[in-house]
């Protein structure tokens, strides 16, 4: 006859799990992704605490227009074969700055010198790499 497990020794016997990072997981494939097509000056900000919208951020650059286009449609289709579904991506009419949305994870892609005009690391504090602050410092003007 086999002993029966009373209820407490059921709650002690259950062991947790480790809860599920959706942010770095995203990040991870999105990261891989950057590096595997020639991403640069790509930059992952922890923004959890300091922002409702997402609780990562990462910012990169493509070398031209369309190697930004590029690199978006590859975030969003490995993105899509990992079952995460892009909320939404915005500017890929231009490609000068494409955004994805992925929910936790929020991706910029931009052209260098869009990037160093508009500084996003700034607000969270995250100095431009030194090949973006070379360009900033010369006075890009998208316009």
């Amino acid at each position: 006859m086999e002993p029966k497990l009373t209820q407490k020794k059921i709650a002690s016997s259950k062991k947790k799990l480790p809860e599920a990072d959706p942010a770095k997981e995203i990040s991870d494939i999105v990261l891989d992704v950057l590096n595997d097509n020639s991403a640069q000056d790509t930059l992952t900000i922890d923004i959890r605490g300091k922002s409702s919208v997402a609780d990562m951020m990462i910012v990169t650059c493509g070398r031209s227009n369309r190697h930004v286009g590029a690199l978006a449609d590859y975030v969003v289709k490995e993105l899509k074969e990992k079952d995460f579904r892009p909320r939404g991506v915005e500017g890929q009419m231009g490609n000068d700055w494409v955004l994805i949305d992925v929910g936790d994870v929020i991706v910029h892609i931009f052209r260098p010198e869009v990037r160093a005009f508009y500084n996003l690391e700034k607000i969270w504090s995250v100095p431009l790499p030194d090949s973006v602050q070379k360009i900033s410092d010369s006075s890009y003007d998208p316009e």
